[in-house]
């Protein structure tokens, strides 16, 4: 199953909850960009093939099953299979690659073990796992997403053909949202909520990269080499960079 990337065209922090940032953002799905994630005969131990990352967060979507009661499912099951994940979607992008693979294993896993979990239940215990988890268990193209990534509500958007530019650049999300803490100079909760009534087509035209994305200053600070012109945007807290093709 692909696992897609997405990228956000604004994201404004709204409030504090405890160490967590509240969140008004446009998500929208990248379907030219995407990771594979199959389940497949296991050839070797562990729960994931090959796997580079100790922390991935398919291991919490994995517990999140089994705290719903499917224990019993999942070992049967992964006595026999492991996970094949296929990275194509750069780790530390901004791009949510992490939490696109996790909600493609809660949806496979309930449709091959026909666990019947609902769509709704899927939804509540995937922002548990994380904070994008929820977006991409939803399946949407566009969404306004809120809160700390539970609230996600549907959008009919008008997205227009995009340039994805990665980097090479790893930026750690709790590292840039630290930083924007302590520089906090105050919420634009304003701007937030007209900008989650535009369509992506007109946001871009008429906002400035700065407005869009909060992160984007903090981001700047710690990664220096991380260099933005005018006309690109800067998903989530980075590196990722995009552009409108017709801006060029």
């Amino acid at each position: 199953m692909r696992s897609f990337a997405k990228i956000n065209i604004f994201l404004k922090i709204t409030g504090f909850r405890g160490n967590y940032h509240e969140l008004s953002s446009r998500f929208i799905i990248c379907d030219w960009l995407y990771d594979e994630v199959e389940l497949v005969k296991r050839i070797s131990d562990g729960l994931i093939i090959n796997n580079s990352f100790s922390d991935n967060i398919i291991f919490k979507a994995y517990d999140a099953l089994v705290a719903l009661g499917f224990s019993k499912q999942l070992e049967e099951f992964f006595k026999f299979h492991q996970v094949s994940l296929i990275k194509n979607i750069p780790v530390g992008g901004g791009l949510g690659g992490g939490s696109s693979n996790a909600a493609t294993f809660l949806h496979l896993v309930n449709d091959t073990l026909n666990l019947n979990i609902s769509q709704k239940k899927l939804m509540q215990i995937a922002h548990k796992i994380g904070a994008d988890v929820a977006f991409f268990v939803s399946k949407f193209k566009a969404a306004n997403v809120s809160g700390i990534g539970e609230i996600v509500e549907e959008f009919d958007d008008d997205i227009p053909n995009l340039d994805i530019i990665t980097s090479p650049i790893f930026c750690s999300t709790p590292k840039v949202f630290n930083q924007y803490r302590a520089n906090f100079d105050g919420f634009d909760e304003n701007l937030a909520r007209d900008l989650k009534k535009l369509k992506s087509s007109e946001i871009l035209v008429n906002f400035t990269n700065i407005q869009l994305n909060d992160l984007l200053k903090p981001c700047q600070q710690i990664y220096r080499e991380l260099d933005i012109a005018n006309d690109e945007f800067l998903s989530g807290s980075g590196s990722t960079k995009f552009k409108t093709k017709n801006l060029t």
